[in-house]
């Protein structure tokens, strides 16, 4: 059977593309580093294949078809938009899929009982998905199965929709019949404004990003619940807040246990999430 041999969440800000050169920034040597560590343990882990986990900007889904999870079944993936390229400098990525995985975790021909899908076979990736990939794996070798969670436009799921979502790609991949290598990739943010005086301007809410630390270096599982199910305190700690949630089904995906990494760097824009488990 496969094997879920990872799991990392990242930052996924597009404005890091831009500033993130060599020399590197005083305030973001230490997101560097956690990004080259992640990438250090992709290749040490001989990861076969990489589930992304990433909330798309308004661009692949609008609200005229706003699914709350959706999956991609494509063969190959093109990334990002041109408005993306054009205002953070970031580059064209080409990926390929892993259909295979895909429709084990979507399901062939009925959904899985944990959790609702929608299916996509053309699909545009944005910076959620290509700037993560484009730091952990520059070499853009490994397939992937890409992930939608709205986690930006209301209603969002709630969070105990991600830890299902979590819990069932877990079971999906040891349920596989491969003897694939597989990671979880998840991007997001910890407190995070976009729109206003905040946006970009450090924490908006550092208590919160201390809490949904905590939670990640104690297996606290029923505390991320506990306080994610308060959706005035997700929104107090600023509108875009919500993305922390993938870092929950990651949570989720590796048994509630306690990250082995935890590293959330202050910086310019934001503090960022670096969290990272493994089985070396």
């Amino acid at each position: 059977m496969a094997e879920l041999v990872l799991a990392a969440v990242t930052p996924h800000n597009p404005l890091l593309w831009r500033a993130m050169t060599d020399p590197v920034p005083d305030d973001l040597q230490p997101i560097a580093a956690n990004f080259a560590r992640i990438r250090e343990a992709v290749v040490s882990h001989e990861i076969d294949v990489l589930v992304v986990i990433g909330t798309d900007h308004l661009r692949q889904f609008f609200y005229d078809n706003s699914p709350a999870f959706a999956i991609g079944k494509a063969d190959a993936y093109h990334g990002t938009w041109e408005n993306e390229v054009r205002t953070f400098g970031m580059e064209y990525a080409e990926l390929t899929g892993h259909r295979e995985l895909a429709d084990r975790i979507a399901g062939r021909s009925v959904q899985p009982d944990a959790i609702d899908f929608s299916v996509s076979l053309e699909w545009r990736l944005d910076h959620a998905f290509v700037i993560p990939l484009q730091y952990v794996r520059p070499e853009l070798d490994i397939p992937v199965v890409p992930i939608h969670a709205n986690a930006s436009m209301p209603p969002v799921p709630s969070v105990r929709r991600f830890v299902a979502l979590g819990e069932h790609l877990r079971r999906a991949i040891e349920e596989w019949d491969s003897d694939a290598r597989v990671g979880i990739l998840t991007s997001g943010h910890m407190a995070n404004d976009v729109g206003g005086p905040r946006t970009f301007a450090g924490s908006p809410d550092p208590e919160f990003d201390a809490l949904a630390a905590g939670w990640m270096r104690d297996g606290d599982l029923d505390g991320a619940i506990r306080v994610c199910s308060e959706v005035d305190r997700l929104t107090a700690a600023g509108s875009m807040t919500s993305q922390f949630l993938n870092a929950v089904a990651a949570l989720a995906a590796m048994g509630g246990r306690a990250a082995d990494v935890v590293d959330v760097p202050e910086s310019r824009f934001s503090t960022s999430p670096f969290f990272l488990w493994s089985t070396r």
